[in-house]
Order: C-alpha cells, then sequence, then structure tokens
C-alpha cells in the first residue's frame, strides 16, 4: 500500500533525468494518484468531431470509474455528460458509438434532450421538477475538430491553446474531414510507458521499419520537437511559413502542449510505404503536398500528425495500472471516396504495423519493470530529451496535486 504521503515521498526522491520508481508503472495506488491529480483534472483529447458529423450521433467513453457521453446537439454544438441517468443512476447509452434523436434510459425510459435538458419522467409526482434533474455536465471544448473533455469541477484554461490550434490545425480544416478508419487497442503496459515509448524515436531504426520509410529518426529534428537544431527542420519551417503555413515550435509556459511542423525523409509526402500521397484530395487549404507533418502533443493522453492528405489522431486513454487503451483515427476529405480517392489498407497499413510494433515494446518494457531487479536507468538526453521533458512534466503535476490536496487537508 503506498498512501499520498508515500507516493509524495517518492517523487521527492527521484533522480532527474531517470526513468521512475517501479511504483508509477505498477502500483494500484499510485495508479489511483494519476486518475484523481491528473486524469480527472486535465483538458484529456476524447476524439475529432468529425466522429459526430450528425445531429444526435454520440460516442461513449469508459475513463476510470466514470462513463462518458459525448453527443451532437441539434444546434451543432459537440456536449459532454456524464452516463447516468438522474432517476437511479442506471447507464443511458451503453453502446461505444451510435446515433439518436434523444438520449433515453433504457431502465424507466426517462428521456433527455441532447443538450440533457430532462423532456419526460413517468408518473414522478405534482412535486418533481424536471429542470433540476438535467444530465450532468462534463467540460467539453472542441479545440479546431478535436473535442476535449475535463472532469474538474473548475476547468483549466484553454484559451491559449484553442488560438495556437487554431493556427496550426486550422489549415487542416478538420470540420470537413471524415473518419475513413480508427482501431482501438489494448496495451499491457501503464500509460506513461505508452507515452514514454512515444516521445522518442531512439528505437524506431530497430523496431519501426515501415514508419522509418518516411518518418526520420534524427534526434535533432523530432527528439524534444524543436527543429531549430537541424538545417533540414529549419529550411521546411521557413518555406512551410512563406507559404502561411504556421510550422515554427510552440510550447505552452507550462510544458502540456506543443505544435512543430517537420518534413519527412527525402520526397515522401505521406505515411505510406513508398512515400507518396495516400490520398489524392488535398486537406484543407494545404498549399502543398510535401508540407510534412505538424506534430500535436497534449499530455496526458495525445499525439497527432497533421499532413496534407490525411491527419491522424491519437487517444490513449488508462484503463488500470497496467492496461492502457489506444485509439487511433484516419480522417481524410469529406468527399474523397474509399476505392477511387484512396486505398484503405495504403493509407492505413505504416500506422497499423507501428502500432502493433509500439505495443510489443511497451509490453515488454512493463514485464521487465515488474521484475524485483528493475531500477531507474538514465534517459539519453541526445535521443530521449523528449521523454525527459513529458516525465518532468507528470512528476511536477503530479506533485503539485498532491500537495494541493495536503494543503485542503490542512485546513
Amino acid at each position: 500500500m503506498h498512501s499520498d504521503a508515500d507516493i509524495l515521498s517518492l517523487l521527492m526522491s527521484r533522480t532527474p533525468g531517470y526513468s521512475l520508481p517501479q511504483a508509477f508503472y505498477a502500483d494500484e495506488d499510485v495508479f489511483q494518484a494519476d486518475m484523481k491529480h491528473i486524469w480527472h483534472k486535465e483538458w484529456v483529447f476524447a476524439i475529432p468531431s468529425a466522429e459526430l458529423p450528425k445531429t444526435g450521433n454520440y460516442v461513449t467513453l469508459e475513463f476510470g470509474a466514470y462513463s462518458i457521453i459525448i453527443v451532437r446537439g441539434a444546434d451543432g454544438q459537440v456536449r459532454s455528460f456524464h452516463n447516468s441517468c438522474r432517476h437511479r443512476g442506471s447507464r443511458i447509452c451503453s453502446a461505444s458509438k451510435g446515433s439518436s434523436p434523444k438520449l433515453v434510459c433504457p431502465y424507466h425510459q426517462w428521456t433527455y434532450e441532447l443538450d440533457g435538458k430532462l423532456l419526460w419522467a413517468r408518473e414522478m409526482g405534482e412535486d418533481f421538477k424536471p429542470e433540476n434533474h438535467g444530465l450532468k455536465p462534463v467540460h467539453c471544448a472542441d479545440v479546431s475538430g478535436m473535442v476535449f473533455i475535463c472532469l474538474a469541477d473548475v476547468a483549466p484554461d484553454i484559451s491559449d491553446l484553442k488560438a495556437q490550434a487554431s493556427r496550426y490545425l486550422g489549415p487542416h480544416d478538420l470540420s470537413n474531414l471524415k473518419v475513413a478508419h480508427q482501431s482501438t487497442i489494448t496495451e499491457k503496459a501503464n500509460w506513461k510507458l505508452v507515452l514514454e515509448n512515444n516521445r522518442e524515436c531512439y528505437h524506431c531504426s530497430g523496431s519501426h521499419p515501415s514508419l522509418c520509410r518516411t518518418f526520420s529518426d534524427d534526434p535533432n529534428l523530432v527528439g524534444g520537437d524543436d527543429s531549430s537544431s537541424s538545417n533540414v527542420g529549419l529550411a521546411h519551417v521557413d518555406r512551410c511559413e512563406k507559404a502561411g503555413l504556421p510550422a515554427k515550435y510552440v510550447i505552452n509556459d507550462g510544458e502540456q502542449w506543443r505544435f512543430v511542423r517537420i518534413p519527412f525523409l527525402g520526397d515522401a509526402v505521406s505515411y505510406t510505404m513508398d512515400g507518396k500521397a495516400a490520398v489524392s484530395r488535398r486537406v484543407g487549404s494545404v498549399p502543398f503536398d510535401n508540407a510534412g507533418t505538424c506534430l500535436f502533443f497534449h499530455y496526458p493522453n495525445t499525439w497527432n500528425h497533421f499532413l496534407s492528405d490525411s491527419v491522424l489522431t491519437f487517444s490513449v486513454l488508462p484503463v488500470g495500472p497496467m492496461e492502457t487503451r489506444v485509439t487511433t483515427t484516419w480522417l481524410v476529405h469529406k468527399d474523397a471516396q474509399e476505392g477511387v480517392d484512396y486505398d484503405l489498407k495504403r493509407l492505413t497499413e505504416v500506422w497499423v504495423h507501428t502500432n502493433d510494433e509500439d505495443r510489443q515494446i511497451v509490453e515488454e518494457n512493463q514485464i521487465g519493470i515488474n521484475s524485483p531487479a528493475y531500477e531507474p536507468g538514465p534517459y539519453s538526453p541526445v535521443q530521449e530529451s523528449g521523454v525527459i521533458q513529458f516525465v518532468d512534466w507528470y512528476a511536477q503535476t503530479l506533485e503539485k496535486g498532491l500537495v494541493r490536496r495536503f494543503r485542503v487537508a490542512a485546513e
């Protein structure tokens, strides 16, 4: 058993630049602390809004102990609610996704409007007030076509992120894209191992033959996301900026999110086995095919690739101390036709391979960490600067949450 005081003590004693103590990757108490002080407090990427193209379309997420509904209303707005009926608590929507003109609880047919208002509840008596029994809302924000939710009572300010996303993601026009394919895999590893693995390409040349056909593993280009130390990266950024396509590295003060546009290898323009475009219809207002990929990271749970011909979003959601769900969504122009404008296998095969390779990597990482012989090891400052940055963000964020908890308890 690890108390909050134990976890805080472990955090304070960790060695910067080294992997975390074993408990942070395997312990149930640490996992619950992560959920309480990070996942239930921060903005978390849920879905691309293109998953909800029409009124009444909904998606459900099982998020720790919470079940969440995300739905598009008749006014076009995307909203989020707790998936729990205000009558006796039954889950309202059991499917992972669907469409319905109203949200109806299957238990006693309490009926809610798509904006959460209670419309009908049978024989509840004269004193019953429907306005007091609407669905409980969850903070929901559409960030240039990416839907984020936050379970905190008061959500952190998201205005700066929206402003930068409008600049960097706007040219890809997610509002006019559609879902071409989506995959969800479960990785038997702690969510932090999934993020750590993504934040470096130290392992890429030995593990990702398909990805490395087009994606550079040069740490000066992709290690910490800042392409300023790479002549190739600088030239690409300059070319994009001159064409009106925002590309320079930008990171927020808390280092929770960042944007940068980096080039593919050689004359490649997309994540395909031959490097050629996967989709013949270019997305949004991207001015040329070889625009590279705009990388957008947001902790604790998403990395994304915005290309000239498609967009890939990634959502990481923790299931347990050593189980994580990763969902990848491929988006293409809404008018692109499968079999005409793109071949689905060609569009998806690089990241289908890469995701499965990463699953094997982090699962082996978890098994090794579970050994009594494990002790934190040093990160490469050259190859793993992105991992160092993520782990520092995680430790600082969890520490702040734990300290706040002790302060509140002392008052």
